[in-house]
């Protein structure tokens, strides 16, 4: 295996919106000092592109913008005037002429969708956003100046971060919001109608998150309009993660196989039929782009067959889950028997309960089911899962920030399927205390995670 996951590896998930304060101030300086004493070297975050009005960044008004609510007011400003800004955006200028521009529209028209604007903005006729917003400058500079200033303060982290040798490990979607930068500029590679209406949407069928499945709604990709210029847009999009990030972790990875497709009109995501995917035709120019060894494929949910040979043609690992161990008898793949090296262990992911709360959750019999893996059947959850997901011979670890601090149901990030109510959770200050640091140090040494 190659690049970051050439060696055993510890990390943490937790997004920056879960930080102390949720900004990148102190806080998130603190965070990468505090697993570089640990030997801990990755930290997983979620996407960091604008997050919809419910604060889920699966559900962004861009896929490239930064999230300007992550931004510390404290930290100087650069020069919004120099030519170091000036080249900035020019080399941007693919993804961020398009953000301002829809994100000005949206803001002076309410924030009433695409779709519904007059004609000639929703087809993003030149003539008339130039003249719309010809009285807006000031909103479409500050709009602007958000993003360098973005890209500033992520890339003094980031530097911080490598110096330190903490890699950093993101989170890519794989499909975009409807009422987005990216649909409205770029129509032609989504499918939909000539209003601008998605002819399907996406989603799941029933699974082990939702009795119903779970209905997404974005718009699908046209696929064939895609491959015509040699899926130049994924190849920008997956560029611009890993200007941000040491590795990647593509979201719905089956949906590069196959694509659950909604009617419009369905209530549920029960009722609708797989497309095929665009397969190695796809995947083969992004490995290519991101660098070997530099993505990994969310794996879970219903996995075929062709779901794993397309993984495994890709050279990507994929995830083990260990919440999801315990049912399905000895075959289940999240067993750690089943690991192997070209794979992420994690205890739980941001879309599960915490370990705590699962645990508090199962029945007697899953109970010794769990109890059967654990080395010391009698140490206390969260920290015995914690210590089999390090234990495992996958060459990556992740343990949500949740699980480290033994946090129950009240601390979960997300629950799929359930609009309000989710990515809000907020460690405390000092959580990350010195009892924890020294508990969690001398586990990442004793499972030989640690890369000093």
């Amino acid at each position: 295996m190659t690049g970051p996951l050439a060696v055993r590896r510890a990390g943490v998930l937790l997004h920056v919106s879960s930080l102390p304060g949720g900004r990148l101030g102190p806080a998130a300086y603190e965070f990468v000092d505090r697993l570089a004493s640990v030997g801990a070297t990755v930290w997983q975050v979620l996407p960091l592109v604008p997050p919809n009005e419910e604060g889920s960044p699966y559900a962004a008004v861009s896929a490239m913008a930064g999230n300007q609510g992550l931004l510390d007011p404290a930290q100087p400003a650069p020069d919004l005037r120099g030519p170091e800004y000036r080249r900035w955006c020019e080399r941007e200028s693919g993804w961020l002429d398009p953000y301002v521009e829809y994100l000005a529209l949206r803001t002076l028209l309410s924030g009433s969708p695409w779709p519904e604007w007059e004609p000639a903005l929703r087809d993003r006729d030149p003539r008339r956003v130039r003249e719309v917003l010809a009285g807006a400058r000031d909103l479409t500079e500050r709009l602007r100046g958000e993003q360098w200033l973005f890209a500033d303060q992520w890339r003094r982290l980031r530097a911080y971060a490598a110096d330190r040798g903490v890699l950093l490990y993101g989170d890519l979607p794989i499909f975009v919001a409807h009422d987005s930068a990216d649909v409205w500029a770029d129509r032609h590679l989504f499918e939909l109608d000539d209003q601008g209406r998605p002819t399907t949407v996406t989603g799941v069928p029933p699974d082990y998150f939702a009795a119903d499945g779970q209905r997404w709604n974005n718009p699908h990709y046209d696929w064939s309009a895609m491959a015509a210029d040699g899926y130049a847009w994924w190849r920008r999009r997956i560029a611009r993660q890993r200007d941000l990030f040491d590795l990647v972790r593509i979201d719905h990875f089956r949906g590069f196989e196959a694509a659950w497709h909604v009617p419009v009109d369905a209530p549920t995501a029960k009722d609708g039929w797989w497309e095929p995917g665009p397969g190695l035709d796809l995947l083969q120019p992004l490995v290519g782009a991101a660098g070997p060894g530099s993505l990994v494929a969310e794996d879970l949910g219903v996995i075929t067959p062709a779901v794993e040979q397309l993984r495994i043609a890709a050279g990507m690992p994929g995830m083990k889950v260990l919440q999801f161990a315990f049912d399905g008898g000895p075959a289940n793949p999240h067993l750690p028997a089943h690991h192997g090296e070209h794979s992420v262990v994690y205890t739980g992911t941001h879309d599960n309960d915490t370990t705590l709360g699962w645990w508090n959750s199962l029945d007697a019999g899953t109970k010794d089911l769990v109890r059967a893996q654990l080395s010391n059947p009698d140490e206390p959850m969260p920290w015995a899962l914690v210590g089999l997901a390090l234990s495992s011979t996958a060459r990556l670890a992740v343990v949500p920030m949740q699980d480290l601090l033994g946090l129950d149901s009240s601390a979960r990030m997300n629950t799929p399927g359930v609009a309000v109510g989710n990515w809000t959770w907020r460690a405390a200050p000092d959580a990350f205390d010195d009892a924890l640091t020294s508990h969690l140090r001398g586990l990442v040494d004793a499972t030989g995670r640690a890369v000093r």
